[in-house]
């Protein structure tokens, strides 16, 4: 396994361990999935942490040294369309699909231990929503000059960075040091090595303090709030936070009116 969850209390911690710089196999795919999805069905989980091990790397990208592909462009084409299966776990394309389309409004917080390049770029705009990272975690996306093309989109770079600066980035293969990461917006927060996983859980403890409901409908509305119109979206945060405090409120210890925003007592425990 390259791909280890450990749980500690309602923080899941999720590690890639593949060799000194983590590449990311089409197994690692559907070990992450698996693992993920263990943590997303686990009401006893509360926010996840994603991190790499060693120091050299978060992770350099795909694991190139090996042939992934499937026995000739035709099956490879082919399987595009078609659902993973077991079998696919040791190919390309396969679980990553799946990977991208589990819905998740549980938080996870990176703990970049050093660079992510490629693939490793991908996991870190997708999987985490909040970044800690080391001075040495700089950003990367070699894959244009190998003609692979298209990272900017399935991370959906122009949202995390300046438009001019994303393109830079996508067109170039210029890295992203951790510094400018930080003054972007990318970064939340860098530290030194030895105090990243302490800083990581401080941050995934405290998400974890606040009630369950709350943290749930938050994350639902940030997300989907950005593919809807304004009118839509505050008709849909409207229903969704009415059934969130009716939800909260109608639980064993609170008191108020679910249904009065403006209510004294909303919320607080007896």
């Amino acid at each position: 396994m390259n791909v280890h969850y450990a749980k500690h209390g309602p923080i899941g911690v999720f590690t890639l361990d593949n060799g000194k710089v983590n590449a990311v196999t089409p197994p690692m795919h559907k070990e992450f999935h698996d693992h993920l999805k263990n943590f997303l069905q686990d009401p006893k989980m509360r926010v996840g942490i994603l991190t790499g091990s060693g120091s050299r790397a978060f992770s350099g990208g795909d694991d190139i040294k090996r042939d992934w592909n499937r026995d000739s462009l035709h099956e490879t084409l082919v399987g595009h369309f078609r659902p993973s299966t077991e079998a696919d776990s040791e190919h390309r394309p396969g679980w990553e699909r799946n990977l991208y389309h589990l819905e998740r409004y549980k938080p996870m917080v990176g703990a970049l231990n050093g660079p992510a390049l490629g693939m490793g770029f991908i996991y870190a705009m997708n999987f985490m929503d909040i970044r800690i990272a080391t001075p040495n975690a700089y950003l990367a996306l070699p894959e244009i000059a190998y003609g692979m093309g298209g990272v900017s989109g399935s991370t959906q770079l122009w949202r995390h960075l300046p438009p001019a600066v994303a393109m830079n980035m996508a067109l170039t293969c210029e890295k992203l040091t951790a510094d400018e990461a930080l003054r972007f917006g990318v970064y939340n927060k860098v530290v030194e090595p030895a105090e990243l996983m302490n800083c990581a859980m401080e941050h995934a403890e405290k998400i974890a303090s606040h009630p369950e409901i709350g943290v749930r409908v938050e994350m639902e509305a940030f997300y989907r709030s950005m593919d809807l119109s304004r009118t839509d979206n505050r008709a849909f945060m409207t229903h969704l936070y009415r059934l969130q405090r009716a939800a909260y409120l109608t639980a064993e210890g609170t008191s108020g009116n679910p249904l009065d925003p403006n209510s004294p007592e909303q919320g607080v425990e007896k």
